[in-house]
C-alpha cells in the first residue's frame, strides 16, 4: 500500500487507521448502551457502526450528499443529507452522533448548530475526532516543515481541538458530561511497529493523557430554566402520614 494517504475513509484502510477505529468503535459501543430514547442518529462514517450497541429502537446512519458507494466506504447508508441543514424537526432526536463528521464538515459550527436544534433537551452528541495535540499531530507538523510529506495523517480533515470543540459546545448550551483521550503509540505506519508500542496504551492515559492521537466526547443538551416536573406519585403524601395527621385532627378536637 502506498503511503501517500489522502482522505480519511482511505486512510482508515491504513494501520494506524485500523488501530483508531477500534478504539472508537469501544468508546462508541460503551456510550450508547446507556442512553435511552426513541430516535438516533449517526452522520458520516459508515465504517464505524456507533449504534450497534444502542437500545433505541428508531436508529439511521447518514452519510453527506458525496457519498461514494464502493470497497472500503462502508456499508450504504440509510439517508443522504447536508450537515448543515438537517431534515429532522426541532427537538426531534435523542442522540446524534458524529465521528469525525466535525472534521470533514465546511462550516463545523454549522453543524453543531443543526445538531443543537434537533436533539431534545437532555439529548446527547457523542463527537469522536484526531486530536491535533498529539503524537500524530506534531509528527506530521515537523514532517511536513522539514521534508515536505508524504502525509501521515489524513489531508483532507480540518482537525479540531478538544479545547475549542468545549467552547463550541459550551457556546450552545451544552454540557460535557464525558472526555478521554486514546490511542498513544508513535507515528507508526505498519502493524508490526504499532504492536510493539501497544505497552503505551496503558501509560499514556497516566503520563501524558492529553497527547492521545484520538479524542471522545459525549455532551448533553441543556435548556436554561427548564424545570423537570416531579412524577404525580411523589408530589401526594403517603397514606400512612395523612391517616397520622387525621387522627392527630381528631384527637386535638376530643381535646379541645
Amino acid at each position: 500500500m502506498s503511503t501517500e494517504i489522502i482522505d480519511l475513509h482511505h486512510w482508515f484502510d491504513s494501520p494506524p487507521g485500523h488501530y483508531l477505529l477500534q478504539w472508537e468503535q469501544g468508546c462508541f459501543d460503551a456510550a450508547v448502551a446507556d442512553i435511552f430514547g426513541y430516535h438516533a442518529l449517526q452522520m458520516g462514517m459508515p465504517l464505524l457502526q456507533g449504534l450497534r450497541s444502542s437500545r433505541i429502537p428508531h436508529c439511521w446512519r447518514a452519510a453527506g450528499a458525496t457519498f461514494v458507494a464502493g470497497p472500503g466506504a462502508g456499508p450504504a447508508p440509510d439517508l443522504l443529507l447536508h450537515t448543515g441543514a438537517l431534515p429532522f424537526a426541532d427537538n426531534s432526536l435523542d442522540l446524534v452522533l458524529l465521528p469525525h463528521t466535525l472534521e470533514l464538515s465546511a462550516d463545523p459550527h454549522a453543524t453543531l448548530r443543526e445538531v443543537a436544534r434537533v436533539l431534545l433537551p437532555e439529548g446527547r452528541v457523542v463527537i469522536s475526532g484526531i486530536n491535533p495535540i498529539s503524537l500524530w499531530g506534531l509528527h506530521q507538523r515537523r514532517f511536513l516543515q522539514r521534508w515536505g510529506g508524504p502525509w501521515y495523517l489524513p489531508e483532507d480533515c480540518e482537525f479540531i481541538t478538544p479545547w475549542r470543540l468545549r467552547d463550541w459546545l459550551r457556546l450552545l448550551s451544552f454540557e460535557v458530561g464525558q472526555a478521554q483521550f486514546g490511542c498513544y503509540r508513535p507515528a507508526l505506519r505498519t502493524a508490526g511497529w504499532l504492536r510493539r508500542f501497544a505497552w503505551l496504551d496503558r501509560l499514556g492515559p497516566h503520563a501524558w493523557p492529553i497527547l492521545g492521537a484520538g479524542y471522545f466526547v459525549v455532551a448533553i443538551k441543556r435548556v436554561h430554566g427548564m424545570r423537570l416536573l416531579e412524577p404525580a406519585w411523589r408530589q401526594r403524601p403517603p397514606r400512612a402520614a395523612q391517616a397520622v395527621s387525621a387522627l392527630s385532627r381528631t384527637s386535638d378536637e376530643q381535646h379541645g
